[in-house]
């Protein structure tokens, strides 16, 4: 008996092919990008006068702030290293989505990823100026503090990545251990030692009864 010949092992996929799912997290993070840029708009527009519009009660309001430095107004005298900063996220974020290969990371990443190329955006191209524009916040949360739409996405995709990394899901499947071709070509395994032996069978080790 001749034994099937090897069968072939498929190609790696190239580093430089994005995954299937990275194009769906693009997706994502081009619609986080709309939907902050368009809040931002319909607040510049309607608060700019200083008008505090209350949602629920002094819990949610919608208040416009620009805000030069990072969360709770922290280091507004460095803009531009928030600018370096959100730039470096960008593109470590991109790096993952190329690679991504798990829906919950997809999500995650789309959102990580709008969140933070809209804040680049903002630091860039608003004013006072070219890397040190203030970022337009306009949801007020309390006395805590006053957010936007990219930092909702970006506080969910964060808590996604901590419950999939606790979970212990993978950016990437494993890569799949090859088969050894033995295993599927009928060669003879060993018996088990435990199984019951039938007195009636054949020797099959000494070959047929004369």
């Amino acid at each position: 008996m001749t034994s099937a010949p090897d069968a072939p092992l498929p190609a790696p996929t190239s580093r430089f092919s994005p995954s299937r799912l990275a194009w769906a997290a693009f997706a994502i993070a081009v619609f986080v990008i709309l939907a902050d840029q368009a809040s931002k708009w319909w607040a510049e527009a309607n608060l700019s006068d200083g008008q505090v519009i209350p949602v629920i009660g002094d819990v949610i309001r919608f208040v416009l702030v620009y805000n030069p430095g990072a969360a709770f107004s922290i280091g507004s005298d460095f803009t531009w290293v928030f600018a370096v900063l959100a730039a470096a996220a960008v593109v470590w974020i991109i790096t993952l989505t190329w690679r991504v290969e798990s829906r919950g990371w997809m999500i995650a990443l789309g959102l990580l990823l709008g969140g933070a190329t809209t804040h680049l955006g903002d630091r860039l191209f608003r004013d006072p100026g070219f890397a040190r524009g203030h970022v337009v916040d306009f949801i007020g949360y309390g006395n805590l503090f006053v957010g936007n739409v990219a930092d909702i996405a970006i506080f969910a995709g964060a808590i996604m990545l901590a419950i999939l990394t606790v979970m212990g899901v993978h950016l990437r499947r494993p890569a799949a251990v090859p088969v050894d071709p033995a295993d599927s070509t009928g060669a003879a395994t060993p018996a088990d030692p435990a199984a019951p032996v039938d007195p009636d069978a054949p020797d099959r080790a000494s070959g047929p009864n004369p």
